[in-house]
């Protein structure tokens, strides 16, 4: 199959990914109890990153084509997370708890200021164990976001749920926006580790 061909394909997955969330959501499908964990949540976030590691494991044209992605729009694209700053104000007004919604905000807005430098300025043979420490803090955020979204209530059973992350249109960030920047971190990682034996990557940067 083509780059294009494959360009073609993911884009369609990754829209029929958004609808179902977005459908799943109206549908009250990850509604959790405030005293449950948001088990569907979790399924939500694992389940894609699943299968796209067995996807990449199983198939070379497919690793072929991840491997063929510009590193500076994958990373480029985590600026977006910079609007965790809406965690802050929801925990401003008792809808989250502050064990998940400050750490959780505060690393996307860490990790959403800080895309931009690292897609222009880090993204290189030259800064590669740079690059993948940006990435890894970017995983390790969002790990810890989902972690503790998940387990806030027996953590802290007195604080304010997470259910709000269950519906519309909070849902929508565990069940698409989560585990689709954890793929972009793992794409850029794995670029990374091959830079220095890809004789085209500079030429890939300059698209």
């Amino acid at each position: 199959m083509t780059k294009e061909r494959y360009g073609k394909l993911i884009a369609g997955l990754i829209g029929a990914w958004f609808t179902f969330s977005l459908v799943a959501s109206a549908l009250h499908v990850f509604s959790t109890h405030p005293n449950r964990p948001p088990l569907p949540l979790g399924l939500a976030v694992l389940i894609p990153l699943a299968v796209f590691t067995l996807w990449f494991a199983s198939s070379e044209n497919f690793r072929q084509f991840v491997h063929s992605l510009n590193p500076r729009t994958l990373t480029l694209l985590q600026s977006w997370r910079i609007a965790g700053y809406a965690f802050l104000v929801l925990y401003a007004y008792g809808i989250l708890p502050g064990i998940f919604a400050l750490p959780a905000g505060w690393g996307d807005i860490f990790i959403g200021a800080t895309a931009p430098l690292i897609a222009l300025g880090f993204t290189g043979t030259n800064h590669r164990k740079g690059h993948i420490l940006w990435q890894v803090l970017g995983i390790t955020d969002l790990v810890t976001a989902v972690t503790l979204g998940t387990t806030a209530r027996l953590v802290s059973p007195q604080a304010a749920a997470t259910s709000a992350m269950t519906v519309l249109p909070l849902s929508l960030i565990p069940t698409f926006g989560v585990p689709l920047f954890l793929i972009f971190h793992i794409i850029c990682i794995a670029q990374a580790r091959r830079w220095n034996e890809n004789p085209r990557f500079a030429e890939q940067l300059s698209v």
